[in-house]
């Protein structure tokens, strides 16, 4: 492959923002535990059972990056979650976790202790092992009481181990989302997939936004755009108290990536939209408050602007899900607006085209590549956060592209074409979000050759609650993009994928409408992809897009 090799600066800029974020967060964590007298001679906090009086686990619980017999828990104490800290004491709190084989916990059959530090918001990162692979468990937090005073217990939530590495895996079922603005709706399409019973979920980027209404808002935020660890915690603390949110958290295991707006809008690599001096600092604050507050195992801490979240999973003989990072490694996007950085829709762009452009970066592509060629499962899901397939949005002659998404990195979505074929991974399915658009393609070798065969399968899912660009625009889309067999931007809603060992089956999920809590739900299409055999084809009865 050709692969670019990143600039020596990128590497200072990087230690540099490593330093000041340090600096940033150790007198953030200073300040508040100054607020108290329980530290002990090396200044750290001393471990406590405070006693609360409102209940610490508003937030919920959650699970996620199930391996063969192990799993990560989740949770954070906020008694009071709009305040910055919680509302919790800046101490080191014991808490107690218990993983049973019923919802009753009548057979516990895993429990111990871990602390949750004021340094970390009071969040715990639990990897449980010695589980039994394939497999359902429940799973709660205790925070046992101060002589006199109650235990709290958390909500219960249901998690699932993987099969182990070749083991015939007969079905898995997975629900996939993205793009869940607080301030544009309510996440009632949540309810719904909580509802679908699945064994996975997968989140595609963008689980907070930034960025604040200015008219119409359905509700608000509680605070400012976000830039610095208090304010992303804030941020993500707001979220994590919708009970639709936290019922799909509790459901199912989840695994996930980030997009732009968990940091800032159409960030690429070390550039900000707005070109601030200091993005990589803000990035820090922002990558360590995500860690903080999702379900990923302990190891995956950032070290300050820095988080390897491209990661691999198997699930038995039957799926591989390499999961990515598009927004962390990649270059910035080609010919941008004067002044401004982000995305920008241009014609005739030769920086669009130059052939060591990255999307993914250097050492994720290699990755990737080496993950499909020697991958032995059934069926290779792709799992990152854009739209993958080729996207002329020029009616007629000449061609006009989007810079943030795939086709604005053209030579990198040739390279990863090649490394699918060259692989022999069988059954690709690539799955994305991030336009707000339900998207169903086929992935061709060659997408500017009408003869090009097609060599696996895309499902693009569309928003919780952001709105898309207007029909007509995508419409148009269709007809320059032959490849692309459906797209739907008037609706919010999810995908429901159905893995079996012959077929995976696609349910396009939609909701009637974001601005109402009680949302009815309704399947737009079906899809299905029979094995050895690339490309969907529609099945079943549909509504009319």
């Amino acid at each position: 492959m050709n692969l670019p090799v990143p600039p020596r600066s990128v590497s200072s800029r990087r230690e540099l923002a490593r330093t000041a974020f340090r600096i940033a967060a150790a007198a953030f964590t200073a300040r508040a535990l100054a607020a108290c007298s329980h530290l002990n001679s090396s200044g750290d906090a001393r471990s406590q059972t405070p006693t609360l009086q409102a209940n610490p686990f508003t937030l919920g619980v959650a699970s996620g990056c199930p391996g063969s017999g192990s799993v990560t828990l989740w949770t954070r104490l906020a008694p009071v979650p709009s305040e910055i800290d919680g509302g919790m004491p800046p101490v080191a709190v014991d808490l107690r976790w218990e993983v049973a084989k019923d919802e009753q916990f009548s057979s516990i059959v895993a429990s111990g202790h871990t602390q949750a530090l004021p340094q970390r918001a009071h969040a715990v990162h639990v990897r449980v092992s010695g589980l039994a692979p394939a497999h359902r468990y429940w799973y709660r937090f205790v925070l046992d009481a101060s002589p006199g005073a109650a235990s709290r217990i958390s909500p219960v939530g249901r998690t699932m181990t993987a099969a182990g590495p070749g083991h015939p895996l007969q079905t898995l079922r997975i629900a996939v989302a993205s793009c869940q603005h607080y301030e544009r709706g309510y996440f009632s399409a949540l309810s719904h997939l909580a509802d679908e019973n699945p064994d996975l979920i997968l989140f595609l980027g963008d689980y907070i936004y930034e960025s604040n209404l200015s008219r119409n808002p359905v509700r608000r935020h509680w605070s400012p755009e976000p830039t610095d660890l208090a304010g992303y915690r804030l941020r993500y603390a707001q979220y994590r108290t919708d009970p639709d949110l936290q019922r799909a958290h509790a459901v199912a295991p989840w695994l996930m990536t980030w997009d732009d707006h968990e940091v800032d809008n159409d960030y690429a690599n070390d550039r900000s939209q707005d070109l601030e001096s200091n993005f990589l600092i803000r990035r820090a604050a922002a990558y360590l408050a995500y860690f903080e507050h999702m379900p990923l195992d302990p190891d995956w801490l950032p070290n300050g602007p820095d988080m390897q979240l491209y990661r691999r999973f198997e699930f038995g003989d039957l799926v591989g899900i390499q999961m990515l990072d598009c927004r962390q490694y990649r270059s910035h996007q080609a010919c941008p607006k004067p002044g401004r950085g982000g995305s920008n829709v241009v014609q005739n762009c030769a920086e669009l085209f130059e052939p060591t452009r990255s999307l993914l970066g250097t050492k994720q592509e290699r990755w990737l590549a080496t993950g499909l060629r020697d991958s032995r499962v059934r069926w290779n899901l792709i799992a990152q956060s854009t739209l993958f397939a080729y996207f002329d949005l020029l009616p007629g002659p000449g061609e006009r592209f989007w810079t943030d998404g795939w086709s604005g990195y053209p030579a990198a979505a040739q390279r990863l074409l090649n490394d699918l074929q060259a692989s022999g991974a069988r059954n690709p399915i690539i799955l994305g979000g991030d336009v707000h658009c339900h998207y169903v393609a086929d992935v061709k070798a060659d997408y500017k050759r009408s003869d090009s065969r097609t060599i696996g399968t895309e499902f693009c899912v569309t928003s919780i609650t952001s709105p898309g660009m207007a029909q007509g625009r995508v419409d148009s889309a269709l007809l320059e993009n032959p490849h692309v067999l459906l797209g739907d931007a008037i609706r919010r809603g999810y995908l429901v994928l159905q893995i079996e060992r012959g077929q995976a089956r696609a349910d396009l999920r939609v909701i009637s409408s974001p601005r109402d809590a009680q949302a009815t739900i309704e399947t737009l299409a079906s899809f299905v992809v029979d094995e050895g055999r690339p490309g969907a084809r529609r099945v079943g009865p549909q509504r009319k897009v």
